[in-house]
């Protein structure tokens, strides 16, 4: 399993001042992952705060699996934001899987802002015992 993403990336055709409005910023923040890995397969854990499900995307393609996801910061209604860092995230983290692993088992499931994901071996690719018989 490789990462093949950046640190952050700043989009520059987000900052546009709006007529009137405070710009709008967007950044694309990569998530810490954790990743552990035992013969069975891979877990791996994604911090992706203020994410909700309907704002998360998990693809694998061409042997890559992609994190995309959206973060969503409420401003109360009675409030007007003077300033903000990051108004809304953007999460991207891409990684390349090998072949031993089975994208077709991957589950995934996101409590409290993480993400966990279990990628499981390919029963081909999983070390096994065998045994020795003497005669």
């Amino acid at each position: 399993m490789n990462d093949t993403t950046e640190l952050s990336r700043h989009d520059p055709a987000a900052v546009a001042r709006a007529q009137g409005e405070q710009p709008a910023r967007r950044m694309t923040i990569t998530p810490a992952v954790d990743i552990y890995e035992n013969s069975e397969g891979v877990t791996l854990w994604a911090d992706l705060p203020g994410v909700t499900k309907d704002k998360l995307e998990v693809r694998i393609h061409d042997g890559n699996l992609s994190i995309e996801a959206q973060a969503v910061v409420p401003t109360p209604a009675n409030l007007r934001v003077q300033h903000a860092e990051v108004r809304e995230p953007h999460f991207a983290r891409t990684f390349t899987l090998s072949p031993d692993f089975d994208t077709s088992k991957i589950e995934a499931n996101l409590q409290d802002g993480v993400l966990k994901l279990t990628i499981p071996r390919r029963d081909e690719a999983r070390p096994r015992r065998i045994e020795v018989r003497t005669t």
